[in-house]
């Protein structure tokens, strides 16, 4: 298992630039391919087409998300009623938290060194969730493995998707952004 050697912006300046500008030949620090945001995502729909108080249950996966991300989440509505989903045109159906700065630097470096090592029966990240314009995409099924949701009582388990959104638009560039920064990519011909 790899983790990151530094928090996420000296990583950048210690290996990533300096390994990136020699094998790619880019003569400028700003054009080398870095993460631009985080983007967390939990779909509630069906949790709350369950439960009959709805608010409480929203009020505690909202406190959870703010317990791993450090940021409040937006509130996303169905666009449109959909009934075999017992959905409604306006009702609740996920949190979205787009992570920026500092709490994107905090988050990877949390990601990476804390969480993934906790995920159970972890391979690796195979390298299909890395789409053609370089972005990872990645779900965890149930949201015990933060540290932060130990603190939390009588919440329900919920799974989270997590997009690293880069700046390059090629895929092998941010594949090998990501093995610098310490993400454990996998491939299953290895």
């Amino acid at each position: 298992m790899t983790f990151m050697k530094f928090p996420y912006k000296e990583q950048l300046k210690k290996i990533v630039i300096p390994k990136m500008k020699k094998e790619y030949h880019i003569d400028n620090d700003f054009r080398v391919p870095r993460i631009t945001k985080v983007v967390v995502n939990i779909g509630i729909g069906q949790l709350t087409a369950s439960s009959k108080n709805n608010k409480e249950l929203i009020k505690k996966v909202s406190d959870a998300l703010i317990m791993i991300t450090g940021q409040k989440p937006s509130l996303r509505p169905a666009k449109k009623s959909i009934a075999s989903f017992k959905t409604r045109e306006g009702m609740p159906i996920g949190l979205k938290v787009t992570l920026r700065g500092k709490r994107m630097e905090d988050f990877i470096y949390k990601f990476v060194n804390l969480t993934i090592p906790r995920i159970r029966d972890f391979w690796g990240i195979p390298l299909k969730n890395i789409d053609e314009t370089g972005n990872l995409n990645y779900g965890i099924k149930e949201s015990n493995v933060f540290p932060e949701t130990e603190s939390i009582q009588n919440i329900p388990s919920f799974g989270l998707e997590i997009t690293f959104v880069t700046n390059t638009k090629n895929r092998e560039q941010s594949m090998k952004l990501y093995k610098l920064l310490g993400f454990p990519l996998w491939q299953k011909n290895q």
